[in-house]
């Protein structure tokens, strides 16, 4: 780097354009998804550890009764299965 080059950079008030984060397959920052992935590994067993059975177990059944709701509607597998 020459001394002009040295001087140019600091007194301009641009900054150096950042160089682009890497994406992953479907499109999102791959920076961004390691982050959110180690928030979501450490809240993930604390929010467990806060909630009692009683809260637990209320989550679990609206879950499953999601899951559920899915297979029961008109033209599901079991819907074909039982006329």
């Amino acid at each position: 780097m020459t001394a002009f080059r040295v001087v140019q950079d600091a007194v301009t008030d641009e900054p150096e354009p950042e160089e682009p984060q890497p994406l992953t397959e479907d499109g999102k920052n791959s920076a961004a998804v390691a982050l959110g992935r180690l928030g979501g590994k450490k809240d993930g067993p604390a929010r467990a550890k806060k909630l009692t059975p009683e809260q637990r177990n209320e989550i679990a059944r609206k879950a499953a009764q999601a899951r559920w709701r899915n297979w029961t509607t008109e033209g599901s597998i079991i819907s074909l299965l039982i006329p």
